[in-house]
């Protein structure tokens, strides 16, 4: 696992026509975010306008408060998004019903998300509907959260103790920022692989046009795209966000809140290589599922910064190897 000090996939890029959240509006001294209010002023129930700082987003996100779920909402955007951005309400607002919460989320989130990305969202939600609708899965145990089946007991075990040095002692840092340690299950990593190669199977059978997990790499596939987003979502919230928020509290900690899980494969007829890059991610999870093959060695050249630029690779994989890669980020840390 690793810190990659990136920019979430979304673009972050605020309405121009409108002050960024993270800025008080013109004329206001505030140390939040004006919500959506041109004025800086809301009308309470009576008519009347009343201070608009009461309604201004928190600066930094309270620790204490546990957030309302929204995954049974059909919403424009991810429900970890919501549950996140809930930490940033005021005081007033988290005392108010779900219902009037979404709404006045939903609000800020559409203000600040450029039209092009809202659309772009709608069109790949309709495209892996469109495969969830025809891909027959082959192990179903995959697509919910089996915790007992998916993790070592020694990972289970420093999870549930919850503490700094419980995480610490199932660890090595080989150099800073960089972590290893024994995570899945080896049945889970054969399931997972099993099932991609099914997946690909399928695509191949229907010559359906997949999206690749990114610009770099020709062969793999995106779980999220045929049906693991729900479990990935879980994967992250109680099973990467305790780790990052002990190691990587700078870059969203406990308040990581989109991912992306793909698979890659490497090979004599598949991608050879991957040169040097920087993953479009805060943290990433890097593990890999086999098979036989020599070389693929994994390099690290520290946090992004303005000397990172594609480079040439390290080595050259012999043989037919997949890997699984877990990018999380913190889209609020754009605002």
């Amino acid at each position: 696992m690793s810190n990659d000090g990136a920019s979430a996939p979304l673009d972050r890029q605020p309405d121009q026509t409108s002050p960024p959240p993270s800025q008080p509006a013109p004329g206001n001294a505030s140390d939040g975010a004006v919500l959506p209010h041109s004025n800086g002023n809301s009308t309470n129930d009576n008519g009347g306008q009343q201070n608009g700082f009461a309604n201004r987003l928190r600066l930094n996100p309270n620790a204490n408060h546990k957030p309302d779920n929204y995954e049974d909402l059909n919403l424009d955007f991810s429900p970890y998004l919501f549950s996140s951005l809930e930490r940033y309400l005021p005081p007033n607002l988290l005392l108010m019903s779900r219902d009037v919460k979404v709404t006045y989320m939903r609000d800020i989130l559409l203000r600040y998300s450029p039209e092009s990305e809202r659309i772009r969202l709608q069109k790949h939600r309709e495209y892996r509907q469109k495969i969830i609708s025809n891909y027959q899965r082959l192990h179903r145990e995959l697509y919910t959260m089996h915790v007992t089946t998916f993790f070592v007991p020694s990972f289970l075990k420093a999870i549930n103790e919850n503490t700094e040095q419980g995480l610490r002692n199932i660890m090595s840092e080989p150099t800073p920022g960089i972590f290893t340690f024994e995570m899945l299950q080896p049945r889970f990593c054969e399931m997972l692989l099993t099932e991609v190669e099914n997946f690909e199977k399928w695509v191949h059978e229907t010559k359906f046009r997949i999206m690749r997990p990114n610009t770099m790499n020709k062969y793999g596939a995106v779980l999220d795209d045929f049906g693991m987003e729900t479990m990935l979502d879980k994967f992250m919230e109680e099973y990467i966000r305790p780790i990052s928020k002990v190691f990587f509290p700078e870059v969203g900690g406990s308040t990581l809140d989109a991912h992306h899980g793909f698979v890659v494969e490497y090979g004599m007829d598949r991608d050879l290589d991957l040169g040097f890059h920087v993953d479009d991610s805060e943290v990433t999870l890097n593990v890999c599922l086999g098979k036989q093959f020599s070389g693929g060695e994994l390099f690290f050249r520290g946090v992004r910064c303005e000397k990172h630029v594609n480079t040439e690779t390290q080595s050259e994989v012999s043989g037919l190897s997949w890997s699984y890669l877990y990018w999380c980020t913190w889209y609020l840390y754009g605002y």
